[in-house]
């Protein structure tokens, strides 16, 4: 594969354009905080939902797909695809609690719930924990994903002669080096731009990433012979096509018969636990992080419910079938491959033609930039809002504070930087972060529905984690599944005991917070008595169906994508057929009961 002039010239367009995007928008996140983080809260639907599609699409995700895909076939993306059932639930049921709080990042919440000092210490903790520790090891394992693309369509790449150097005994690769390169470019243009340039340049950069995604589909696809051919020379793992898993076997996943098997435990751990039960970045329970910033930069209630209702929609059922297909053709192309996630870039140095390799290249670039600029963001958020505002130094202007969010920004992307070199490999930090959350999920759902949970129950099932996880990884060696599983019982027995041997919140923090989102349920029934003339939020039930409906809409979307793609028409017609029946009735139940008595 070469790198020709065209090539290059249309990886500099791109960037152009997106530091255009920066340039554009500089003046406008310098004026405060909330344009600097909240776009000044005038987002659009389709833009907050594109954002949060095109934080969570990162250079890596095709990479993990692929590797799903050739380890359990089509049906190893359940992994993922379960956290469908716990984002739905951020659609109907706290999209618009969120737009209500009036906040500016997720951390803030404690500040308007709970009371005392366990709120100011469990504030300034998650600013450290997640804003910075999470934060960078996330943006690591984005890191070493692009480094593993570089090293692939560039294997011989030096920097100014340079192919390695070492700083206070760290050692930089040029691979690593040209990566840090791009991280300086995302830094500019976010610190410049703040959200409402970061959200742009996400939509901009999505666009090309799906774009690109497809292209290669298109050329993977043609290179194998088609869909027919793709099936005859995957013949003898036929079950590679397959949607769904079936139970059993032995191990977490087994592959036997010419089937892939889940064990029971595994299927209760993925789809009966992991989605309610753990915190991961973009797919929290209740949502949170860079969605819940988004949902907050909306115009209003409704559109943040849109824009989370979109996110699911193109995260789950539109994006993942271009990378699906990209990987099935690598298993025919490059069957012996032991990295079977780098078959992705492989497929592109081997098929792209002049022209569309730059357009690729850039289509990485997005990919990488859009996640690395939100993440970026979303923890200087925290650092700034959370740490250095409330507990370093309080009221300073709001100019000062921008200044320092772009120092900040500089600082968190440096530091990302050095955590990355201290990896070779991290595909299994995901397990650790949701092993270790388990837990912390239920009280994140139920601290907005029920008045007893304080601060200390968010504390406690944050740290009851880690009094178990080392006994259960490395004295017991348990699979991750039946690890989580137990996680989440020892954690939810701990916070449980913890509240109610804890005092409750003060009555007063109860009342403004019930007066300012007035979340209704029976939860709050201990509040409402005290505030009848607070109206809290009815039509549960309603919710409830939209909320059955909406994964069967995204799920049946989905799976007629994936059938149309394989020629099965008249399966494909019907699942899209029961997608809009299920479309229909949402739209039928929030017009019904009216948008603004839904969603304001």
């Amino acid at each position: 594969m070469h790198v020709l002039t065209i090539d290059w010239i249309i990886i500099g367009l791109f960037l152009l354009v997106t530091l255009g995007i920066g340039l554009f928008f500089r003046k406008r996140a310098g004026r405060s905080t909330s344009d600097f983080f909240l776009s000044g809260r005038n987002l659009p639907w389709y833009v907050a939902g594109t954002s949060m599609v095109a934080t969570t699409f990162a250079a890596d995700t095709p990479l993990a797909v692929t590797e799903l895909v050739a380890q359990s076939g089509i049906a190893g993306n359940w992994l993922w695809w379960n956290m469908l059932f716990g984002g739905m639930l951020t659609v109907f049921f706290f999209a618009r609690l969120w737009r209500r709080a009036n906040i500016m990042t997720d951390a803030e919440f404690v500040s308007i719930r709970y009371s005392g000092r366990p709120a100011r210490f469990l504030r300034g903790f998650r600013a450290v924990y997640i804003g910075i520790a999470m934060n960078a090891i996330v943006m690591a394992w984005v890191n070493l994903a692009m480094v593993k693309i570089l090293e692939v369509m560039f294997p011989d790449l030096t920097l100014f002669g340079i192919s390695q150097i070492s700083i206070l005994g760290i050692t930089f690769t040029s691979h690593l080096l040209a990566v840090g390169l791009m991280m300086a470019f995302v830094t500019g243009y976010s610190a410049l731009s703040g959200l409402m340039g970061v959200s742009i340049s996400d939509t901009f950069q999505f666009v090309v990433a799906m774009t690109g995604s497809i292209l290669l589909a298109f050329f993977a696809l043609d290179h194998v012979g088609g869909v027919d051919g793709l099936r005859q020379q995957l013949a003898d793992v036929e079950f590679v096509f397959d949607f769904l898993p079936v139970v059993g076997g032995e191990g977490a996943v087994a592959q036997a018969s010419g089937v892939l098997q889940m064990t029971l435990v595994a299927l209760i751990a993925y789809l009966g636990v992991q989605w309610w039960a753990s915190w991961y970045p973009g797919a929290e329970p209740g949502g949170g992080g860079y969605v819940a910033q988004r949902m907050m930069s909306a115009k209003d209630e409704k559109h943040s419910l849109l824009a989370t209702l979109w996110f699911q929609v193109a995260h789950f059922a539109i994006r993942p079938w271009p990378w699906i297909i990209v990987a099935l053709a690598a298993l025919v192309m490059f069957p012996d491959a032991t990295d079977k996630g780098a078959t992705y870039v492989m497929v592109i140095r081997d098929l792209m033609p002049p022209g569309l390799v730059g357009f690729m290249l850039a289509a990485f670039f997005a990919a990488y930039m859009s996640t690395m600029a939100s993440q970026t963001i979303w923890g200087t958020s925290y650092i700034i809002n959370d740490l250095y505002k409330p507990f370093i130094k309080p009221n300073a202007s709001e100019k000062f504070y921008v200044k320092v969010s772009r120092v900040t920004t500089v600082i968190l992307m440096l530091f990302s930087l050095v955590v990355t070199t201290q990896f070779d490999q991290i595909s299994d930090a995901w397990r650790f972060i949701l092993a270790c959350s388990g837990g912390i999920g239920l009280v994140l759902l139920l601290r907005w529905f029920w008045w007893r949970v304080n601060a200390w129950s968010e504390i406690a099932a944050m740290l009851a984690p880690y009094a178990v996880y080392p006994i259960l990884a490395f004295h017991f060696k348990l699979e991750f599944e039946l690890m989580l599983i137990i996680i989440v019982a020892w954690s939810t027995l701990v916070w449980l005991v913890v509240t109610f041997l804890t005092a409750p919140t003060k009555d007063e923090v109860l009342f403004n917070f019930y007066k300012k989102v007035h979340p209704g349920g029976i939860g709050w029934k201990h509040i409402a008595q005290k505030l009848p003339e607070v109206k809290g939020d009815k039509g549960f039930p309603s919710l409830f169906v939209n909320y059955i409906c909406g994964c069967i809409l995204v799920l049946f979307s989905l799976f007629g994508i994936g059938r149309l793609i394989f020629g099965q028409f008249v399966d494909a017609g019907i699942f899209f057929a029961i997608a809009l029946i299920a479309g229909a009735i949402i739209y039928r139940n929030l017009s019904k009961v009216g948008w603004n008595k839904v969603v304001e």
